[in-house]
């Protein structure tokens, strides 16, 4: 009976540490996208654009003036970049411990 208790705990942790990266690759997707959409002048006012600007707005903990180059597409790619490799990075160690046990 144990080991089935066990059995089922890990499993379960697996699919929460599955779905915990998923999330966070999701989020590190739009925070990409939107570096490559101010990157190529993507159109602001076209619905994809600003959707995916405003999740990434509200996903880059904080850090959408971090840095302040003169170039605003300058800025977006290192505030941005930097949320995208944190997001990336706290995802991963959540998924490491939560595998871990």
């Amino acid at each position: 009976m144990a080991a089935t208790v066990g059995t089922t705990v890990r499993q379960g942790m697996g699919i929460i540490a599955t779905i915990v990266r998923i999330v966070g690759l999701v989020i590190v997707a739009i925070l990409v996208a939107h570096i490559v959409l101010t990157l190529l002048d993507a159109n602001p006012a076209n619905f994809l654009t600003e959707f995916v600007s405003s999740w990434a707005a509200q996903l880059n903990l904080g850090l959408g003036d971090l840095f302040t180059p003169s170039q605003p597409k300058m800025a977006v790619t290192l505030n941005y970049g930097v949320a995208a490799i944190l997001w990336l990075i706290i995802t991963t160690v959540v998924v490491r411990l939560l595998r871990r046990v």
